[in-house]
C-alpha cells in the first residue's frame, strides 16, 4: 500500500526545481503534504500567506498535494499528521551533506521517520529560492525557474523592497 509524505522547506518563493520533485514524489506516493515552514531564523521575503498561496497555485492542477504550515519541529509536525516519511531534494553533494545530517537528527528523535531523498532533472538541478530572489533583485528574467501561475508575485521582488 503506499502511502503520503511530506516535503518540507521555507518555499521563498517554490521554484520549478520544487515542482519538480513534487512531481517525482506523486509517482511513490499517493499524497504530497508540502509543509511550508514559517521559519522566522530565515527571515524570509514572502510572509507565511503568500508563500502558501503560491505553492497552493503552483500545485493545484497536480492533485493530491496538500499544503499546509508549520512552525515547529519537523518530528512534531509529522507525528501531527501521522506521516513518518520526508521527501528532500538533493541538488548537489553539499546538500547531500546537509541533508543526511537532518535526517539522522529527526531520525533521532522519532524511531519511525523516514528521509526519502529525490534528485530533480538536470535542468532544474541548479534552481534555488535563494538564486530566483538573487535574479529578481537585480531585475533579471526568472520565468524559466518558477511555475508561471507565480510570476506576478516575483515581479514585485526587486533592489527598493529587499
Amino acid at each position: 500500500m503506499r502511502k503520503a509524505c511530506i516535503y518540507p522547506g521555507t518555499f521563498d518563493p517554490i521554484t520549478n526545481g520544487h515542482i519538480d520533485i513534487i512531481k517525482r514524489a506523486l509517482r511513490f506516493f499517493d499524497k504530497v503534504v508540502v509543509a511550508v515552514a514559517i521559519n522566522y531564523s530565515k527571515k524570509p521575503f514572502f510572509d507565511i500567506e503568500k508563500r502558501l498561496e503560491m505553492v497552493k497555485i503552483s500545485t493545484s492542477n497536480l492533485g493530491n498535494v496538500e499544503v499546509k504550515s508549520f512552525d515547529n519541529l519537523l518530528v512534531d509536525f509529522c507525528k501531527n499528521e501521522k506521516v513518518a516519511t520526508v521527501i528532500r531534494g538533493l541538488r548537489a553533494v553539499s546538500d547531500f551533506e546537509y541533508e543526511l545530517q537532518m535526517g539522522y537528527a529527526n531520525a533521532s528523535l522519532w524511531e519511525e521517520f523516514e528521509t526519502v531523498y529525490l534528485m530533480p532533472t538536470l535542468q532544474n538541478a541548479f534552481i534555488s529560492s535563494s538564486v530566483v530572489r538573487s535574479i529578481a533583485y537585480y531585475g533579471g528574467d526568472v520565468s524559466h525557474l518558477v511555475p508561471k501561475e507565480i510570476l506576478d508575485y516575483i515581479k514585485g521582488v526587486n533592489a527598493s523592497n529587499i
